[in-house]
C-alpha cells in the first residue's frame, strides 16, 4: 500500500494538534481512570476498568495511525491545477450512461470535506485518474465490473 498521505496544510495542522493532545493529555487522563478503577478492587468484574482499558486501546491505535499519516504527509495546498488530475485537485466526473457530474477531492480521508466527496489517489479510480486530463475517459475495475468515467472538470 502506498503510504503517502496527501493533506491540505489545514488538515495537517489539525492532525498534528490532535496527535499532540491525545499522546499527552488524553493518555494521562486514561491512565488516571485506570488507576482509579484499579483501586476499586476486583478487576475481573470491574466495568470502569474494562471501559478505560478499551478507551486506552482505541487511543493508542489512533496515535499509531496519526504517526503514520504525519510521517508520510505531503502538503497539497497551492497545487498547480491546470488540466491534469493531481492530488489536492477537485475533479468533476461523469460516469458512462449518466448525465450527472460528481465532484471529488483527490486526497486523504482525513480532510474536512469542502462540499465534495473524498477520493484517495491510491483507490482504484484514483490510480487511473492521476495524471489524466480533462476530456479523457478512463476505465477502472469496480466490484461489479469495469466502469468508464469521463473527466469533465478540475478545480483547486
Amino acid at each position: 500500500m502506498d503510504k503517502v498521505q496527501h493533506l491540505s496544510a489545514a488538515a495537517h495542522a489539525r492532525l498534528t494538534a490532535e496527535y499532540q493532545e491525545i499522546s499527552t493529555i488524553v493518555k494521562i487522563e486514561i491512565a488516571r481512570k485506570i488507576q482509579i478503577a484499579r483501586e476499586l478492587g476486583d478487576l475481573s468484574e470491574n466495568g470502569d476498568y474494562h471501559a478505560a482499558k478499551d478507551e486506552q486501546g482505541k487511543v493508542e491505535a489512533r496515535i499509531r495511525q496519526l504517526e503514520v499519516i504525519l510521517e508520510h504527509a505531503v502538503i497539497t495546498d497551492n497545487v498547480e491545477v491546470s488540466d491534469t488530475v493531481v492530488a489536492g485537485a477537485i475533479v468533476g466526473l461523469r460516469y458512462e450512461g449518466d448525465d450527472t457530474v460528481e465532484k471529488y477531492l483527490i486526497g486523504s480521508i482525513e480532510e474536512d470535506p469542502r462540499g465534495v466527496e473524498i477520493m484517495s489517489p491510491a483507490s482504484p479510480l484514483g490510480l487511473v485518474l492521476m495524471g489524466r486530463k480533462i476530456g479523457e475517459t478512463v476505465e477502472y475495475a469496480a466490484p461489479r465490473g469495469m466502469l468508464k468515467v469521463e473527466i469533465v472538470s478540475l478545480d483547486s
